[in-house]
């Protein structure tokens, strides 16, 4: 079929996106899944593919593509089965690769983006990730590290629902939300742990018939997805223009150059020669064990939102989906604003803090995205990693909150709690942090400060309100901290008149 120039184009766009499983172990072997390694030190002989060993199926990662299809609202089989995919390449050491063909383990679902479009997903399903080739630091031969060989990966297949590169990129984002949210993957996108490959197509608008895809290989971030896609857009449409054809392949995109160069053609293509795998047994999956699965699986962020905003709220404003369901936020508290951005480790420590303390959730908040993430930023840590955990952090509250001590005097109380293991109590006892309660002796130091700066006063008086402050910051000053500040205000008020 021949198109002239100008003619309006429709996109077509299908992601297979490879998840990382963040298992301990690989999926059929006992060795460590750990980033980082030396080469070749996280690969046994089961990953090696030596002869006489035997695959054993590892049962999180199967706990973990059970968990993501229920978050999917997919149809989860009751019966699976593992096959051999075979090819040839040097960082495969058994000659082939263990996946899931026919049957996968997760059937038909779908995700809702934020502007409340559904994107259809095919499949997802447990396969193992192959080794290693390194090509820097090697004059005319390549490296091989097998540390990755055996890494469980879910392969997540969405059905070609994309009309752009932004709704694209949207996909992979709400995607990588969902499953660092399960803990089922860390989202390290550097690390490789979250990559995903673009089938992209386009055709005249209004055409039902698919034109001939692309496949983009490997694409490990957000940016690349976007350059990538509409590279392979333009490509496709110029060459169409043109008079030629787009011809079904596998091309790579170089992120340096901007530019997506083709790889392997489909006549070149391999015939994997797809065969249940003899030594693996299929997989079942009852119906006790997804209940099982649904009650470990985490709180979805999402879900919290609707939780703390009561559910759907019929106004304008952002547009948001709360697990499955699209809703609308609107007129949000800052401290909640900061909630819908947190991570779920973050959420995970602020709801813990709210339970313990008892505080309200604007205080937890504050104290978690301010004097906490100040410190653990410049410690370089993750919330999980803190020094302070919510147990000590929920006493230091508790001791705001019954007015021991001041807010000034807790900010010295945590950096004394950050640098070492004492409780929140022990640190106020040992330096005699405990506010001044004593109205008496704080009534004698507003007397004595006010004698002593006759023209601040008379300028108060005179109308000029912000000299009040001064005053404020003579009395504490002089209490060192201790005194409440509202009773100061209070005192000082009332002195003034």
């Amino acid at each position: 079929m021949e198109y002239s120039q100008g003619h309006e184009w429709e996109t077509v766009i299908g992601l297979e996106a490879h998840t990382q499983l963040a298992t301990k172990s690989k999926i059929f072997s006992g060795a460590a899944t750990a980033y980082g390694a030396a080469p070749n030190t996280q690969a046994c002989a089961v990953d090696l593919g030596l002869p006489g060993v035997l695959p054993v199926l590892n049962k999180e990662a199967v706990n973990m593509a059970v968990k993501f299809g229920l978050a999917i609202e997919a149809e989860i089989a009751p019966y699976s089965v593992f096959a051999r995919k075979n090819y040839f390449y040097p960082d495969l050491p058994k000659g082939y690769q263990i996946s899931q063909f026919e049957l996968p383990i997760v059937g038909n679902g779908h995700l809702y983006l934020e502007d409340g479009t559904r994107i259809g997903i095919t499949r997802a399903h447990l396969e193992e990730d192959a080794g290693k080739s390194l090509h820097e630091n090697f004059h005319g031969m390549s490296g091989i590290d097998l540390n990755r060989a055996g890494t469980p990966l879910l392969e997540i297949v969405s059905e070609p629902d994309m009309r752009s590169a932004k709704e694209a990129v949207a996909y992979m984002k709400r995607l990588h939300e969902l499953v660092t949210d399960l803990k089922i993957c860390d989202g390290n996108m550097q690390e490789g742990s979250f990559r995903c490959d673009a089938n992209v197509s386009v055709r005249p608008k209004g055409q039902k018939e698919y034109g001939t895809r692309a496949e983009i290989k490997n694409i490990n971030s957000f940016k690349f997805v976007e350059k990538a896609i509409n590279h392979e857009i333009e490509r496709q449409i110029e060459l169409i223009e043109s008079g030629g054809k787009v011809v079904q392949e596998t091309r790579l995109y170089d992120s340096v150059k901007d530019e997506t160069r083709s790889m392997r053609s489909k006549e070149e293509a391999n015939d994997y020669r797809y065969f249940p795998d003899p030594d693996l047994l299929p997989v079942f999956v009852s119906e006790e064990f997804k209940a099982q699965v649904r009650v470990q699986s985490p709180e979805l962020q999402r879900s919290r939102y609707a939780r703390w905003l009561g559910g759907r709220r019929p106004a304008a404003g952002k547009l948001n989906v709360v697990g499955q369901i699209p809703i609308v936020i609107t007129n949000i508290d800052d401290y909640r604003l900061w909630k819908l951005n947190a991570t779920p480790d973050q959420l995970d420590y602020c709801e813990a803090l709210e339970k313990e303390s008892g505080c309200n959730e604007e205080i937890c908040v504050n104290w978690v995205r301010g004097d906490l993430s100040a410190a653990l930023n410049k410690a370089g840590l993750e919330i999980t990693e803190s020094p302070v955990n919510y147990q000590r952090l929920a006493g230091l509250l508790l001791r705001i909150n019954d007015n021991t001590i001041s807010g000034k005097i807790a900010k010295q109380v945590f950096e004394a709690m950050w640098s070492s293991t004492a409780t929140a109590d022990e640190i106020i006892a040992e330096k005699g942090l405990e506010q001044i309660t004593d109205s008496g002796a704080i009534v004698a130091i507003i007397d004595k400060i006010i004698a002593d700066n006759p023209g601040q006063v008379e300028q108060y008086l005179g109308g000029k309100d912000k000299v009040f402050g001064f005053f404020v910051g003579l009395v504490m000053k002089e209490m060192q901290g201790k005194a409440n500040p509202a009773e100061v205000n209070k005192m000082l008020k009332a002195k003034l008149k």
